[in-house]
């Protein structure tokens, strides 16, 4: 079987970690892999610079013939089995179906905003997704929606998100404090950024600590916003994006994510994966991913976000234990064999 990964861009995000992730891991599996970005390489694109099963497009509009064409080209001249659309690159694929190149479509629907799913504009994926063979979901929430909303009536799967354990050096975080927290997430409003600092402010009088984020800087309102309160405060850095979170998440100790909304956010896979402690909102898929060991809380409440990081500053004990109880069930649940094992076996029945 070859299979053929597809994706708008590799700039840090669930979606395009996942695309990244499947292509290694397939190539781990000795499965012919292949990685196809549609629209802009991004910085992960650095992890694939001299592999030659990787392939930029540089498409310039929704209809970019040209772009269609190069991916076409590489789909027969490949003979690629299936092509795997992790979110809104499915329209691409399916322009590519219908200009008569055949393969079976699979689309990953990644949508993170998963309370709000049945807002989401349906109309569109309806029409299109007959050409779909096969949707997975990130969550059962979206499983639902595409059975229910756009009553696709072939194989669907909720296949969780999973990562592949990092490598290379370790990457001291700035500052000098006894405490490190992280955030990983790209500044968009449902990540709530803003009041996450207003959290650490309540903090950083009465501990040595710093706060750490990544994520990727979109210059909107938003994002000035954060940066304008960063920049006001002591023991705030951010390091925009990077390719290998993984480095920097070793010198931490306490991993944050303080969202509105979320659909199986690999933010949480990662801090645990690296033995952090967890504090997170109990929104879409968090709270199975965690099960006991993190901290969960309720939206929007600042002070009670502060109050559940305070008790792991005061306990070593408790902050080490559960850390090491949450690798150890990210471990079993959310593993890449695990994980890819089942996507086989879907694809084989598709």
């Amino acid at each position: 079987m070859k299979i053929l990964q597809l994706i708008d861009t590799l700039n840090p995000g669930g979606a395009e970690r996942m695309a990244l992730n499947y292509f290694l891991s397939l190539k781990n599996y000795k499965i012919t892999s292949f990685l196809v970005v549609t629209r802009k390489k991004g910085i992960l694109s650095e992890q694939l610079e001299d592999d030659s099963d990787f392939h930029f497009l540089n498409k310039r509009s929704r209809f970019d013939f040209k772009a269609l064409n190069s991916l076409r080209n590489i789909i027969k001249k490949e003979r690629v089995d299936v092509v795997h659309a992790h979110g809104s690159s499915w329209f691409f694929a399916v322009l590519c179906k219908l200009s008569g190149c055949k393969f079976k479509l699979i689309w990953h629907d990644h949508y993170g905003n998963s309370e709000f799913v049945n807002k989401r504009n349906k109309q569109p994926l309806k029409f299109f997704s007959r050409h779909f063979d096969g949707i997975i979901t990130v969550n059962r929430n979206l499983e639902k929606w595409s059975v229910q909303k756009l009553e696709f009536n072939k194989r669907i799967i909720f296949l969780p998100n999973f990562i592949i354990t990092g490598s290379g050096p370790i990457e001291k975080l700035k500052g000098d404090f006894e405490f490190n927290l992280v955030c990983t997430s790209n500044f968009r409003p449902q990540k709530n950024h803003l009041l996450l600092l207003k959290a650490f402010s309540m903090l950083n009088s009465k501990f040595s600590v710093a706060l750490h984020l990544f994520g990727v800087n979109f210059q909107d309102d938003y994002s000035n916003a954060i940066i304008k309160e960063i920049e006001a405060m002591e023991g705030v850095y951010y390091y925009g994006q990077v390719n290998n979170i993984s480095r920097f998440l070793r010198s931490a100790d306490i991993g944050i994510l303080f969202s509105n909304s979320e659909g199986l956010p690999l933010a949480l896979l990662e801090y645990a994966s690296e033995k952090l402690a967890v504090v997170c909102t109990d929104v879409g898929h968090c709270k199975e991913i965690v099960g006991d060991y993190a901290k969960l809380v309720s939206p929007n409440q600042p002070s009670l976000l502060a109050d559940s990081i305070e008790e792991y500053l005061n306990d070593d004990g408790l902050r080490k234990t559960e850390a090491k109880k949450l690798h150890l069930r990210i471990k079993e649940l959310y593993s890449e064999k695990t994980i890819v094992d089942e996507y086989l076996s879907f694809l084989k029945k598709v």
